[in-house]
């Protein structure tokens, strides 16, 4: 389990959160339990024990954390410097020193479609405090995973990620973050940027990097893994964890996808399975 030993953020952690280039990713449950990711870039800490964000695009996640108020939280700025954490959900505002803060920043003032219409607030349980990101184990890692990758056995079913959503998992540089349900209810992000796809169902990471708590993650779990460019391309895809195994002699983590996402704006929506057509009636 990732150890976080703060119930407050420091003056300093406060600061260093409030840049509008970062990743900021919110993770919560679905009504049937499972775990989603939302990239959100102006999830902040605006006090010792408070956090809050923005909407200003529609989204699953806002739908969730209304049925479900435990959510984890991940900010990493633009120096690798990172926070995790879990929070609990408790109010929103349409006005406010934080609705003033964000659309004052220049992504929003001058932005003439969108600004922020809502604001969301979320009590801190707990965090990791300020960590540095392991670059070097994450490049061995991506190395090995690569060469599992290149050499693993391939699975012949029916193909549940299309090619564009390889591409973008199997580019080393892009960045792969799990969240998995913890046992009290909270979802845990962790980062696995050395993820990639053993196939067109399967994706993998060595345990070169983080394994500590990727072994700690029950096998058949639900996980979420989000991947995303720097250019902000991100897809959401969700399967069941299988564990530790060895392939093509790599210690790595398997997870078999049955769920794609389409987490970008302007219209989020499901992958895979495929929805039916319906004929649009109202106008």
């Amino acid at each position: 389990m990732l150890q976080m030993t703060y119930t407050a953020f420091s003056d300093e952690d406060i600061l260093a959160m409030q840049p509008a280039m970062k990743i900021g990713l919110l993770a919560t449950v679905n009504p049937e339990g499972l775990p989603h990711l939302t990239l959100i870039t102006t999830l902040m800490s605006c006090a010792p024990t408070q956090l809050s964000w923005g909407q200003f695009t529609e989204g699953l996640s806002k739908q969730f954390i209304l049925q479900n108020p435990k959510t984890g939280f991940l900010v990493m700025s633009l120096d690798k410097q990172m926070w995790r954490g879990k929070a609990t959900f408790t109010h929103t505002a349409r006005k406010g020193k934080e609705y003033d803060f964000y659309n004052n920043t220049p992504m929003f003032r001058y932005n003439a479609y969108f600004g922020v219409h809502t604001v969301y607030y979320m009590d801190l349980v707990t965090h990791s405090g300020r960590q540095s990101l392991p670059m070097g184990k994450i490049i061995w890692a991506a190395m090995l995973t690569m060469l599992a990758r290149t050499l693993g056995k391939k699975d012949g079913r029916e193909p549940v990620m299309n090619d564009w959503t390889r591409r973008l998992m199997n580019k080393m540089d892009n960045l792969k973050f799990l969240a998995y349900v913890d046992g009290d209810g909270y979802p845990v992000i962790l980062p696995v940027i050395q993820a990639q796809c053993l196939d067109a169902n399967q994706v993998i990471f060595s345990m070169a990097a983080y394994g500590d708590e990727l072994d700690t993650i029950p096998s058949d779990c639900a996980v979420a893994v989000f991947g995303m460019s720097l250019t902000m391309e991100d897809v959401l895809v969700r399967g069941t964890y299988l564990g530790k195994r060895r392939i093509a002699g790599v210690q790595a983590g398997s997870v078999v996808v049955n769920w794609v996402y389409n987490a970008m704006p302007p219209v989020p929506g499901q992958v895979y399975p495929p929805l039916p057509l319906e004929a649009v009636r109202q106008f």
